[in-house]
């Protein structure tokens, strides 16, 4: 049997540990993020495709990450501060990890090498990277930084 999102978890921003298994039936959207990024206003894009999908067991899990150009120095509390006050996040923001190296959270290697990049590479290339994952727990599509969220929106309407 084939490992699915439904075996991982992770801490929310609150340190709060988060089962997947509560994710079970949803399709989702699983983004690298940061606060300071030339790509952070997709923070109202990911927000926009919330609220469109959300009643149909949609969610966005968003993943701090500090690996690229240090542009998410903040702690949980600040991150979450920033994204309420520029973007009214209502969907699921978790503690930083790291998605590349030697401390890559097991989520990322999961969803890496599930979903390889070009030319086959594992690593993420660069904040908002994001993976969709239909709502059998299996990682369907990674989309590139550039990638609008609104370009996802007819992927995501039809795993719904």
């Amino acid at each position: 049997m084939t490992q699915t999102i439904y075996t991982f978890g992770a801490e929310n921003f609150k340190n709060e540990t988060v089962d997947f298994a509560k994710y079970q039936g949803k399709t989702l959207l699983i983004v690298n993020t940061a606060s300071a990024c030339g790509f952070t206003p997709q923070y109202a894009g990911l927000e926009a495709l919330y609220q469109q999908y959300k009643d149909q067991d949609f969610e966005v899990l968003a993943f701090p990450c500090n690996q690229f150009g240090k542009q998410e120095k903040g702690n949980n509390t600040e991150i979450k501060q920033f994204c309420d006050l520029n973007f009214n996040i209502s969907f699921e923001l978790f503690s930083k990890i790291e998605v590349n190296g030697e401390n890559t959270h097991p989520l990322y290697q999961h969803l890496k090498s599930e979903a390889p990049g070009i030319l086959g590479s594992k690593g993420i290339k660069w904040n908002f990277t994001k993976f969709l994952v239909n709502n059998q727990g299996e990682v369907i599509k990674r989309y590139s930084p550039t990638t609008k969220p609104a370009d996802i929106a007819a992927d995501i309407a039809a795993l719904l």
